[in-house]
Order: C-alpha cells, then structure tokens, then sequence
C-alpha cells in the first residue's frame, strides 16, 4: 500500500511539473511574410527596431519583409508576387498592415459586391426547380478601398491557401508634416472623399469575416493614441511625426501582437 502511494505521489508530481511547462508559441520559428508600408518598411528611419524585429528576437521568427513606404492597399497583390517569386511556398504565414495612406490619398470606400439576380437551381421539400435569386460576387473595382482589399485577399487567397493570413488595423494616426509637399493632417479631420478614418479601420475587420481571414485591431489593442500629447512620446517626432510610431511605438505594437498571435495557429 504505501509503495503505491510512493508511487501515485510520483505520478501526480511528474504530471504538475509537466503542466507547469509553458506551452511554446505557435509562432515560435515560423517564417513571416510582412506586407504594409513605411510603418513597416526596414527603410523608415524612425524606429531602428520596428515591431517585425523584436518577434524576430522573442520568437526567433524569420522576417520576409516587403512592405514600402506610401503604399496602399493596391499595392499587395505585387508585394505578393514579389514574395512568391522570392521564397514559392516557404513561407508559413503573411501580416498585412496597410491602409493608412489609402485615407490620406482619399481612396473611396466602395462596397464590398456587386449584386445581380439571376436563376438557380432549388427545392426546399419539393422538386428542384429554376427559381431568380439576387447573387452577390466580391466587386473588383481597384479605384476602390474594399475593391482593392478584394483584389488583394482574393489573390492571396490563391496564391497561398494553406496559408496562415492575418491582417491588422491601421493605427491612430495625428500629424505627418514632411515638408510643403507632404502636409498630412491628423485623423481628426475628413479627407478629400469626406471620409474619416473609422471606416478604413472598420473595413480590415469586415474583411475578416468576407474573406474568412483573422484580424488583429491593432487600431485598438496596442493603446497608441497620437493626438494626445502624452502619447507622443511613443512616436518619431512630436511636432511634425506623430505617423510614425518610434522605439517604443513598435514595442507596444510587438508586444499586442505576440500575445494576440498565441490563439492563431502558424503551421
């Protein structure tokens, strides 16, 4: 008896110890394509360590980055391209984070369909027969916010369909003044379409559901919020950057997005 309980005693603790391992993150070694802009883009110069970086060091992620300044969403279909021409299939997961300038350009939000009625096939509890139905098919418009953000996810939904793909929300934006040809305002105002960012950052997460793609609100998670003064210390320069998150910025940004990524799998 008591060499029995010896060794249930053992078991139990064997068994504790085991559970008491962190789980590893799913993340941990995989290669990451990173689609985007100048947030993003290695040639900025306002981070020296931008967020794709520091997963890079906590998670030993290696970096596929093709992300360029004063892009927009039109842009990742070659981003894309450019990707698969690189690396064909040895790729284990893509980040989009764009949009920011699709705002600022005033890109016109757009729908989502295009809707035409025509006739299907159907019985419900009695023969099949030809009915007219209103169809809807994902609108191509590439003069268009939601028409670019269609072009782009059905490509790469092609291109890569074992492929984990994740996009993120556009961050708060406050003032970019680069110089008299490029005086950006802050997001508290419309652009030239009468539009305010809301719905650029509101589109991401409706593509998420359309396109059957995760999203990561980074627009709400990460906390960075440029037009308080206080926050401007997380960004490249308080009086004529506040675009461009900083060191700090990015670790914020890096830090919301390493534990966001624990509940997506990376296969």
């Amino acid at each position: 008896m008591k060499k029995k309980l010896i060794i249930m005693m053992v078991c139990t603790m064997a068994a504790l110890t085991t559970m008491a391992q962190p789980a590893a993150h799913p993340w941990k070694g995989k290669k990451v394509a990173y689609f985007g802009d100048s947030i993003t883009d290695p040639r900025n110069k306002a981070a020296s360590k931008k967020y794709w970086n520091l997963l890079q060091e906590w998670l030993d992620i290696t970096p596929y980055v093709y992300a360029v300044s004063g892009r927009q969403w039109n842009d990742i279909p070659r981003q894309a391209n450019k990707l698969k021409e690189d690396h064909g299939n040895d790729v284990d997961a893509i980040m989009i984070f764009i949009g920011t300038n699709d705002y600022n350009a005033g890109v016109p939000i757009g729908k989502w369909y295009e809707e035409k009625e025509e006739e299907v096939m159907a019985g419900i509890h009695e023969p099949k027969h030809l009915v007219k139905r209103m169809k809807r098919m994902p609108d191509m418009n590439k003069n268009t916010y939601r028409g670019r953000i269609n072009i782009a996810l059905d490509s790469l939904k092609r291109m890569y369909p074992t492929k984990q793909i994740v996009l993120l929300t556009p961050i708060h934006r406050a003032g970019f003044y680069a110089n008299d040809k490029n005086w950006q305002p802050t997001e508290a105002y419309t652009n030239k379409c009468g539009e305010f960012i809301d719905p650029y950052v509101e589109s991401v997460k409706e593509a998420s559901n359309i396109w059957a793609v995760p999203v990561i609100d980074l627009n709400a998670l990460c906390g960075l919020f440029p037009l308080n003064d206080a926050h401007a210390q997380y960004f490249n320069n308080a009086d004529t950057d506040r675009l461009h998150p900083n060191n700090m910025g990015h670790k914020r940004m890096a830090l919301t997005l390493m534990y966001q990524l624990q509940a997506l799998y990376c296969e």
